[in-house]
């Protein structure tokens, strides 16, 4: 295909899906990425350890239906990141397209993404807007945006993740050169755009919302719960120990960390809006 004189290169798509996701927004997410205004020859879905039968069904009418739909199973629950490792094996483009199994990308999503690499061939890592949507009502609830260029970039990562997971775009290449995701349970995507950064990748992001990011109660639960406040701050020291960040940008998030994992649930989803902003 080609844009305003550009080729847009080939891609490949790049998702994991786990048990507890419904079937009904596995088969949403994943009709947003077919149905693209340009459409992926090459779509890898990890299954992260046993599914149940609903999931399965669906995951089975894409394997007949679709050609580049490829289906990787693996025995036992192993985390994103591992997934992402396995998965990457069987991607066969250079440009990797990640998408999250709820998520909803928008029709031009891949277009304009692909549009960006191929046009400016020095960026090797690309987000973009997402618009966070209730779950239960679809109304609209914020968005969240990135800074776009790659100076802005490394300094907004020195606290927090400067991509939208479920809108990264990036070259197996550079992922192969850093030895790919490592095996922090949570967090692992930050975990991983600093580690591409600190390695030399060039990072943009395109201000424009590119995917709808659903949320519902669980959202602002699991950004309490303990475990993952202690992932958080277990990866924000792996940061700073690197020299990436410093050690008041560790102090900064880790302070906002625990206010939002001591807040009452009825307050966090308000903290969290005004982080956003």
């Amino acid at each position: 295909m080609e844009k305003d004189g550009v080729r847009l290169p080939e891609y490949s798509v790049l998702m994991s899906v786990y048990k507890g996701e419904k079937p009904e927004f596995l088969r949403e997410c994943i009709d947003s990425m077919l149905e693209q205004t340009f459409a992926p020859d090459d779509f890898v879905l990890v299954c992260d350890g046993p599914l149940t039968k609903e999931l399965d069904n669906v995951i089975s009418e894409y394997e007949h239906k679709h050609e580049c739909f490829r289906v990787l199973r693996l025995p036992e629950n192993m985390g994103v990141g591992y997934c992402a490792n396995e998965g990457l094996k069987m991607c066969r483009n250079e440009y990797i397209v990640k998408m999250d199994s709820d998520d909803i990308a928008l029709p031009e999503r891949c277009e304009l993404s692909m549009y960006m690499m191929a046009k400016h061939p020095g960026v090797d890592m690309l987000g973009a807007y997402i618009s966070e949507f209730d779950s239960d009502t679809g109304e609209e609830i914020a968005v969240r945006k990135t800074p776009t260029g790659d100076s802005a970039i490394r300094k907004y990562a020195r606290r927090r993740n400067p991509f939208n997971n479920p809108t990264l775009v990036y070259k197996k290449s550079w992922v192969e050169k850093i030895g790919g995701y490592t095996t922090v349970r949570r967090c692992e995507d930050y975990d991983f755009v600093v580690r591409m950064l600190a390695a030399g990748a060039v990072g943009r992001n395109i201000p424009k919302v590119l995917v709808r990011y659903r949320v519902n109660g669980g959202n602002y639960d699991r950004r309490r719960n303990w475990a993952n406040t202690r992932s958080f701050i277990a990866v924000r020291w792996k940061i700073y120990r690197s020299g990436f960040s410093g050690l008041w940008d560790f102090t900064v998030t880790t302070a906002a960390q625990l206010v939002m994992f001591l807040l009452p649930s009825s307050l966090t989803g308000r903290f969290y809006k005004k982080l956003l902003r």
